[in-house]
């Protein structure tokens, strides 16, 4: 492979200035771990002309670190983060949607349990700034999408002291630790989109924010029938490793051909979401088996019924006590389609949500103003 690293085009500059310059944001620990931009007066000075917003106006505020995310702090992370200054609206409304979320306020990002900010983006702005909703779009190669997400990555890094090992105490984190926004592939829906459905129009830019733990992919090419599909989803929704709480959460992320099965049989969001509902159930005894047939006195987290601090959890009161359903009502179940029209394949993202789950486990906000 053959790079070009300099053209007559390209600007002079000092190569062994710039690495110096590297190695300096590494000595202050204000990197991800992978290169960052270094950010001059006249940089950031771009990325706040993108704004009318104050550069002393907060936007996010963790009150247990005594710490707040301004208009300025965002920006000198985005230009840190390799964005062009036209992103930086679509970074300030993603901390908006942070903000509006209950689990980052409240320490969700230092829990052992290695949660992520993920940013979903819907609207015109997806085309204007080149966010990738389609092949690939979990993966590299879309320069608004990693640098988008790893900007809120590293304000958790500069601003809030989130490094690992310190105020970071996650087990073993997840990939979306270094960046996770995609967009929707709204072209390719037979359904609505995300934000629409919420109270937005198809006109409104919009960036909705979840707190996740993790992606897993579902193989689906073997079947055009939607109960079966939807088996196999749920199949990955209630596997016991996701009960940590009474109930879970969950993000269909379906690529264009899974929700055209569901959308060609008649299907709406809602249907498939009772569904989902209504069959996302484990027994009592698979829950016994891995030592999760009640709940904790406590934290309401599951355990052993044989433990000290147990109690009962719904599903024993309930008329059908070995049916111990996974979810709290339809809604815990959200949708949408991305991804590439070519095969078979959906994703299960896991979303972390209030116990018992609230009907939306996630906060928008509107790019350029509030909804």
């Amino acid at each position: 492979m053959t790079m070009t690293l300099l053209t007559d085009e390209a600007p002079t500059v000092d190569a062994d200035r710039v690495r110096a310059l590297v190695e300096y944001y590494y000595e202050n620990d204000w990197t991800d771990g992978l290169p960052v931009v270094p950010v001059t007066e006249t940089l950031l000075e771009e990325f706040l002309a993108a704004t009318d917003r104050g550069a002393d106006e907060v936007l996010f505020t963790i009150s247990h670190l005594n710490r707040s995310m301004t208009v300025r702090l965002a920006a000198i992370n985005a230009a840190l983060a390799g964005c062009r200054a036209d992103y930086f609206p679509t970074v300030i409304a993603a901390w908006e949607a942070i903000a509006k979320e209950p689990h980052p306020a409240r320490g969700i990002w230092q829990s052992t349990t290695g949660t992520a900010p993920m940013l979903v983006v819907n609207g015109p702005v997806r085309e204007r700034i080149g966010l990738n909703g389609r092949g690939n779009v979990f993966g590299s190669g879309f320069r608004a999408n990693a640098t988008i997400g790893r900007a809120i990555r590293l304000g958790c890094i500069n601003v809030f002291g989130l490094h690992p090992h310190k105020l970071d105490q996650a087990t073993q984190g997840t990939p979306a630790k270094y960046s996770a926004c995609i967009a929707e592939n709204e072209e390719q829906s037979p359904w609505e989109p995300l934000h629409v459905e919420h109270g937005f129009t198809a006109a409104d830019d919009v960036v909705t924010a979840f707190v996740i733990r993790s992606v897993v992919h579902i193989e689906a090419r073997h079947t055009q029938e939607p109960e079966q599909l939807a088996r196999d989803l749920i199949d990955t929704i209630a596997r016991t490793g996701a009960l940590i709480h009474e109930y879970t959460s969950a993000l269909l992320v379906l690529t264009p051909e899974h929700a055209q099965v569901f959308a060609r049989a008649g299907w709406s969001k809602d249907d498939l979401r009772s569904f989902v509902f209504e069959n996302a159930r484990r027994t009592r005894d698979e829950l016994a088996a891995v030592g999760k047939d009640a709940l904790s006195h406590k934290t309401r987290w599951r355990l052993p019924g044989t433990h000290p601090d147990s109690m009962p959890d719904t599903a024993s009161a309930s008329g059908e006590p070995d049916a111990v359903a996974s979810l709290h009502n339809p809604r815990s179940v959200q949708i949408m389609v991305a991804g590439a029209d070519n095969a078979g394949v959906s994703a299960v993202v896991e979303i972390f949500t209030l116990n018992p789950p609230r009907e939306i486990p996630f906060s928008q906000s509107r790019i350029g103003g509030d909804r």
